[in-house]
């Protein structure tokens, strides 16, 4: 075998370590993070290749972010790699007596590479790097939006409750009545025609005179009948207006974001197939392609399964034995958007024709009928199974073909 090259990860800094085909370590340090340590590393390895006529074997263990620039510097100079996630690396290493530091980890990535088989690691292209960026992304926004929405309710039930009796809270007009009378007080100054007129100004939506007249009625008379916990000179009525503009500003965003993933994925037959399944719009397609990634790069579905974390779970020993789970050692954001994918093709089943609702339909009417978790769960097996051969084979989803490659 060829030199082993193997790095433990910090921040900013890696252990590395040198093995021959001997098995004996010929180099023990540190390198930076840095432009001088990469490019002396580059020679270090471009000495190596002079020597054996091929390049060195890489082990990483990864440390997320920390890992990142040496990972991209493999990538730039065309060097393959094997990138350990730490239980894996743990696994692999593990001894009756090991002592934990930096150089030892190194050791033992570099050794356990001599009898332990791994593959290399994938490297995503451009455009699945800058899809998960942008779904974690909106991730991030759409739990900040959600954290924002329970700080407003709980400061709502002090100073004007009857909103979220009125209006939908989640709706964008909602958010402009908070803004503009977050008290009762504040309504009540002012009279029905002005209500009227800021209602219908400060909704981007086309809301008509009707419309707006008939909520600014709803909204004095619900204000006649508030009897607030604070006063309208209380901050926290200031806080909850911060509170509404700052979610319609992220729900904004969230908006530019997705349109922003729906311009780079257009052209993408993954994202077309994706959008053929009835009950997948823009939104769940590009969010699943930000989470899968390249699904060529699986060679079946069951490795998919196995990414996502839905592969079953079982234990048995002597007369013991555990109920199948699925392992969720996988993608839990990935497994989230795709439960509620599932949740929303149900919903639409009377509105269109879906083998995947029929198969929960199948699996709920069944002598052994399943709980709707366990039937949900199948179904994105079957979704997985059905959008793995299309995108493979380049077919777009059809009611009628659809069963015959799940």
């Amino acid at each position: 075998m060829q030199h082993v090259l193997a790095f433990d990860v910090s921040m900013g800094r890696s252990t590395m370590v040198i093995y021959n085909g001997y098995r004996q370590c010929e180099f023990e340090g540190e390198i930076t993070h840095a432009k001088s340590s990469f490019k002396a590393l580059n020679e270090k390895i471009c000495k190596i290749m002079e020597q054996d006529g091929q390049a060195p074997e890489i082990v990483i263990e990864a440390s997320g972010v920390y890992s990142a620039p040496l990972e991209r510097f493999f990538q730039i100079e065309g060097y393959t790699y094997h990138r350990l996630s730490p239980l894996e690396a743990n696994l692999q290493t593990a001894s009756m007596r090991r002592n934990k530091t930096d150089q030892s980890d190194a050791h033992e990535l570099a050794k356990s590479h001599f009898r332990v088989e791994r593959e290399e690691t994938y490297q995503e292209g451009y455009y699945y790097k800058q899809m998960r960026a942008l779904t974690r992304y909106y991730d991030e926004l759409d739990h900040e939006v959600t954290h924002l929405y329970n700080r407003m309710h709980a400061i709502l039930q002090l100073c004007f409750p009857e909103l979220e009796r009125l209006f939908s809270s989640r709706s964008a007009l909602f958010l402009n009545i908070v803004q503009l009378y977050p008290h009762p007080d504040e309504v009540l100054a002012h009279s029905k025609t002005v209500i009227r007129n800021r209602l219908k100004a400060n909704t981007r939506k086309n809301l008509s005179l009707a419309r707006a007249e008939a909520k600014g009625i709803a909204l004095l008379e619900a204000a006649k009948e508030s009897y607030p916990a604070i006063s309208k000179e209380d901050v926290r009525c200031e806080q909850v207006r911060e509170y509404a503009k700052r979610i319609a500003e992220l729900r904004d965003k969230k908006e530019q974001l997705v349109k922003q993933m729906v311009e780079l994925s257009t052209e993408r037959i993954e994202y077309q197939v994706l959008l053929s399944f009835p009950g997948i719009g823009e939104v769940t397609a590009v969010r699943l392609i930000g989470e899968i990634g390249d699904m060529r790069r699986f060679q079946n579905p069951k490795q998919l399964n196995a990414y996502v974390g839905i592969d079953i779970m079982r234990y048995q020993s002597g007369n013991t034995y555990y109920k199948d789970k699925i392992n969720k050692r996988g993608n839990n954001k990935l497994r989230k958007i795709l439960y509620y994918m599932i949740q929303t093709m149900i919903t639409l089943c009377k509105k269109t024709n879906n083998h995947i609702v029929d198969y929960y339909d199948k699996l709920k009417t069944q002598p052994q009928w399943k709980p709707h978790k366990v039937a949900s769960i199948a179904c994105v097996n079957k979704f997985l199974k059905v959008a793995f051969h299309l995108i493979t084979h380049n077919i777009t989803y059809d009611y009628e073909t659809a069963s015959t490659c799940s």
